[in-house]
């Protein structure tokens, strides 16, 4: 179950409803819209994993959507990545099926490619910058864009959030 701090508790069929709306309304900017995929997690006794969906209009604000799950504990950071990417990739597969299947999305679906982000980085100092090509190599490999630190804000920022 996705949650929406604007519409509430939906189910991830009820949300390519929502984004078409917004992509709409939004309409008028002409500029782009971007619907971007991203997933983080925080370990406790636990591993907390959180998937956001987010679309945003350049310069103009955005919505967004998480799903919260709990999994047990991850150590591993190799793994704890690809778990989060399995997750991103799963969520965008599940919206991209729901917006193929009726024509309504077609012109959004058309206008708007997923994209996905990463929270990894290139950082000198950090766990992940070796993990980086593979990822991204993955997920471009599924046929999605993908982002990582510092442009990763959907995981890196509010999946973050959302996670702690």
């Amino acid at each position: 179950m996705f949650k929406s701090p604007t519409y509430g508790k939906m189910d991830i069929s009820q949300i390519p409803d929502r984004i078409l709306m917004f992509y709409q309304n939004h309409q008028q900017y002409e500029m782009p819209v971007h619907i971007i995929v991203g997933t983080d997690s925080q370990n406790f006794d636990y591993t907390k994993i959180v998937s956001v969906i987010a679309v945003v209009c350049e310069g103009h604000g955005g919505i967004f959507f998480y799903e919260i799950t709990h999994q047990p504990l991850i150590r591993d950071v190799r793994t704890k990545l690809h778990v989060e990417t399995n997750d991103s990739l799963k969520v965008a597969e599940e919206l991209v099926g729901i917006m193929e299947s009726d024509g309504k999305y077609e012109e959004m679906y058309l206008n708007c490619p997923i994209a996905i982000h990463v929270d990894a980085g290139n950082s000198t100092n950090g766990k992940t910058k070796e993990l980086i090509s593979e990822l991204v190599g993955w997920i471009r490999a599924c046929g999605y864009d993908c982002q990582v630190k510092p442009e990763s804000f959907v995981a890196s920022s509010i999946a973050d959030r959302i996670s702690k």
